[in-house]
């Protein structure tokens, strides 16, 4: 699709959203890069834009505005953006990495008698939730049950609304609870910055930061195992030593990018973009993935890339992700840590019957069926005995998002429409 846009209209396209809604669709790297390095052209506010979505439209949970630093620009943006960095900041990078392991070895140890296991359901959803909501403050018990509202909601199920709620309500309740009691957290560190957020603010960003973190966490720990399973020449060159680990996830970002399409832009003036006349008011589309194979930079997809972060997959400019080296260790340390424990590990079936579901802005792969060799576990009471030595906490059991109905809501998010995630996904093969 990307390679037919770029034939017929150059960088970039004209396209049609659901509803017929007129946008422009970015499909230059370089293109990409000039609107996202060029705030004083091209603003994140969506309330300038000229078109008027109706009230059951698709497009609004990525484009109807919120107190959020994605939406803001100038001092405002500033003001968000430097409470999210400085807490992330805090982070003990090491200590991050010491839970990625501890929950990695407790995931495998889950399923490493068995034999087989879906690297997706029951290793990549899982892990970086697990590290996230520590980090965040959360409760353990909250972990796996909010990584499943998460990947809910953003799958677009039927219960997508009530998931939204849950992940609200959670978020909510972490504010009040760090309010009382700070902690060394994302959590009590937004509460206490000195640009001074409102309650409000700091539960919206962390409801933000815990969907996009997972998310994208979630996928690309997926697409990296999915490529060493699928693709004998990059598991070779990982194994001979010819590339490292975060070199593969580089080499992954360019071609599989957690995120497809990047947030949206509002042209403040008339413009000109590669060869369109913008007007003032018009949407862009950031085509992350769309960029990441431009033949102007790539002209041989064949030729690896690892090691290379020019890629797009954590945008750029002022909006560039802020928490993108806490995302990298997670699968770093996560992947590695996995194929210590199971070398042999391998697709269970052909790279044909995995299925992908695709959305406007990401293909999610639903499923990696794995054999390997099964490892006997140590006893139960020895594994427990070892993690309480050294203060790991059990694996919380998952919940279901929660059903509608649910009293667990926030009074604000029963206005939201539960339609407005429907016609944007639909399944593929690959």
């Amino acid at each position: 699709m990307y390679e037919k846009l770029r034939r017929e209209n150059g960088q970039v396209a004209p396209v049609l959203l659901p509803g017929d809604v007129p946008a422009w669709f970015v499909l230059g790297h370089r293109e990409n890069l000039e609107v996202m390095r060029t705030p004083s052209l091209w603003s994140c506010d969506s309330r300038i834009w000229n078109v008027q979505l109706s009230a059951d439209s698709p497009l609004l949970p990525i484009t109807a505005w919120q107190p959020l630093l994605v939406f803001a620009d100038g001092e405002e943006h500033a003001r968000l953006r430097a409470a999210v960095t400085d807490s992330l900041a805090r982070f003990n990078r090491h200590g991050v990495r010491r839970y990625v392991v501890r929950y990695t070895n407790q995931l495998v140890d889950s399923f490493a008698s068995v034999g087989r296991v879906d690297l997706v359901a029951d290793f990549a959803e899982k892990l970086p939730i697990l590290v996230l909501a520590r980090q965040f403050g959360a409760l353990d018990e909250d972990a796996l049950p909010l990584g499943a509202a998460v990947r809910d909601m953003v799958k677009g199920t039927e219960t997508a609304l009530q998931s939204n709620q849950y992940v609200v309500s959670v978020m909510s309740e972490l504010v009040k609870r760090k309010k009382d009691k700070p902690g060394d957290d994302f959590a009590s560190w937004l509460l206490s910055h000195e640009s001074e957020l409102t309650d409000d603010e700091v539960m919206e960003h962390l409801r933000h930061a815990i969907v996009a973190a997972h998310e994208n966490t979630t996928n690309l720990v997926a697409n990296t195992l999915k490529m060493l399973l699928t693709d004998r020449r990059f598991r070779a060159s990982l194994s001979g030593g010819s590339m490292t680990l975060p070199d593969a996830l580089d080499q992954v970002m360019w071609d599989a990018p957690p995120l497809a399409v990047g947030a949206c832009r509002w042209a403040r003036r008339d413009t000109r973009l590669g060869d369109q006349e913008i007007r003032a008011g018009d949407m862009v589309m950031l085509g992350l993935a769309a960029g990441n194979v431009d033949p102007q930079i790539r002209p041989e997809l064949s030729t690896p890339v690892h090691g290379n972060r020019s890629h797009l997959a954590f945008s750029g400019g002022p909006h560039e992700c802020p928490g993108q080296d806490i995302g990298r260790a997670i699968a770093d340390t996560g992947i590695d840590t996995l194929l210590a424990r199971l070398p042999d590990i391998q697709l269970d079936g052909s790279s044909g019957e995995l299925q992908v579901t695709s959305s406007l802005v990401s293909s999610r792969l639903n499923s990696l069926p794995s054999r390997f060799t099964p490892r006997s576990t140590v006893r139960k009471d020895t594994v427990a005995a070892a993690a309480a030595a050294n203060g790991a906490q059990p694996l919380p059991a998952a919940a279901p998002a929660p059903a509608a109905g649910s009293d667990a809501v926030a009074p604000h998010a029963r206005t939201a429409k539960a339609s407005w995630w429907s016609g944007l996904f639909g399944r593929r093969r690959r």
